[in-house]
C-alpha cells in the first residue's frame, strides 16, 4: 500500500484548499487584462509607472488604488467582474510597488499629482474611485480639490481624517523590518494585519511584496513611503471634516469588522460628514475587504458605481 502524502500547506502553515485553489493568477486567467509601463513626471521627477488596463475604453472610467507599500495585484480578484463594465486602470503609485520612487517625500500633494497625470494618459476626463487606505485617503483628497474629474467613490478602510500614533508606529516598525529583512515571516506578519482568515493570505501576495521589499530602490526610499506615518507630516496632510464635508461625489464607505479600530471609526465618521454617504459592512473581513470577500464585494461595487 503507498504511503499517502501530506497535503500541501500555506506559507504560514495552513493547508492549502487544494479542491478550491487560489492564486493571483487563477483569479486572472480569464481576464482579458494589459499590464505595461509609463512614464509620468511627478514632482520634476520621471517615474516609470506600473499599471494594468483591462475593461473597453468607451466604459465608464474607473481607477483603482492600493494602500501603503502596495501594487495593483490588491484588485486582481475584481478586474474580471469590474472590467465587464468599466475602463479600469489600476496601477503602483509614485514610491509603491514595481513603479519608480524618486528621491523626495510621497505626501499626499505627490500621489494626487501622479494619479491625476496617470489620468491624463489614459484619457480620462473624469472617472470612478475604488481606494483602500491610503488609496482612499487619494482618492477623497482628488473628490475635494479636483471634484469635476471625480463620478463616484468606493472608500475602503479609509485613512487621512485622524492620526493615531500607535498605529502610525505599528506601521513603521512592521514595514521598516521588513524592507531590512525581506523574509517570507516578516512579509507573512504584515498580511496578518491586512486579511484576516489565513487562508486568503496567498502565497502569491507574500512573493511578490517580498519582491518589491528586496529592491535597492525599495529600501533607498523607505523613509520616503513612510513620511505619513511620522506625526507631523501626517498631520499637514489630513483631510478636515470641512473638506470631508464638502465632496460632493456619491460614497459608498466599505467598513470591515474586523479591522483595527482606528479604520472602523475613521469609515464611521467620514460616512457620517460625507453628504448622503452609503456605508456598506463587510462583518468578516479586515483591511483588504476587496480581495478577501470578491463575492460579496464586486456585486456591490457594481452596483453602486453603475446607478
Amino acid at each position: 500500500m503507498g504511503q499517502r502524502s501530506a497535503p500541501p500547506r500555506s506559507a504560514g502553515g495552513a493547508a492549502v484548499d487544494t479542491e478550491n485553489y487560489r492564486s493571483i493568477w487563477m483569479y486572472l486567467k480569464e481576464v482579458a487584462f494589459t499590464q505595461g509601463f509609463t512614464d509620468i513626471e511627478v514632482h520634476g521627477a520621471v517615474v516609470p509607472t506600473r499599471y494594468a488596463e483591462a475593461g473597453l475604453r468607451d466604459k465608464p472610467h474607473l481607477v483603482l488604488l492600493h494602500g501603503t507599500g502596495g501594487h495593483w495585484e490588491t484588485f486582481a480578484p475584481n478586474l474580471g467582474t469590474l472590467s465587464e463594465h468599466f475602463h479600469c486602470v489600476a496601477i503602483d503609485m509614485v514610491g509603491n510597488g514595481f513603479s519608480g520612487k524618486p528621491d523626495y517625500d510621497y505626501e499626499i500633494a505627490v500621489y494626487r499629482e501622479h494619479v491625476l497625470k496617470v489620468m491624463d494618459y489614459f484619457g480620462m476626463d473624469k472617472a470612478h474611485f475604488i481606494g483602500m487606505s491610503l488609496g482612499a485617503w487619494v482618492s477623497a483628497a482628488i473628490a475635494v480639490s479636483h471634484p469635476d474629474r471625480v463620478s463616484r467613490m468606493i472608500l475602503m478602510s479609509p485613512a487621512g481624517k485622524e492620526a493615531v500614533a500607535s498605529n502610525m508606529a505599528r506601521i513603521r516598525a512592521e514595514r521598516t523590518k521588513a524592507v531590512n529583512e525581506p523574509t517570507w515571516e516578516s512579509l507573512y506578519a504584515v498580511f496578518e494585519h491586512l486579511i484576516a482568515d489565513e487562508a486568503n493570505r496567498l502565497p502569491d501576495l507574500i512573493g511578490l511584496r517580498r519582491a518589491i521589499y528586496e529592491r535597492a530602490d525599495t529600501r533607498e526610499t523607505i523613509d520616503h513611503l513612510l513620511i505619513l506615518q511620522d506625526a507631523a507630516a501626517r498631520e499637514r496632510n489630513l483631510i478636515p471634516e470641512e473638506q470631508w464635508r464638502s465632496i460632493t461625489a456619491p460614497v459608498m464607505v466599505v467598513a470591515s469588522g474586523r479591522d483595527l479600530g482606528v479604520y472602523q471609526d475613521t469609515a464611521t465618521a467620514i460616512a457620517e460628514l460625507i453628504p448622503g454617504a452609503e456605508i456598506f459592512d463587510m462583518p468578516g473581513v479586515r483591511h483588504w475587504p476587496h480581495f478577501e470577500d470578491p463575492e460579496s464585494f464586486n456585486p456591490a461595487a457594481v452596483a453602486f458605481l453603475a446607478k
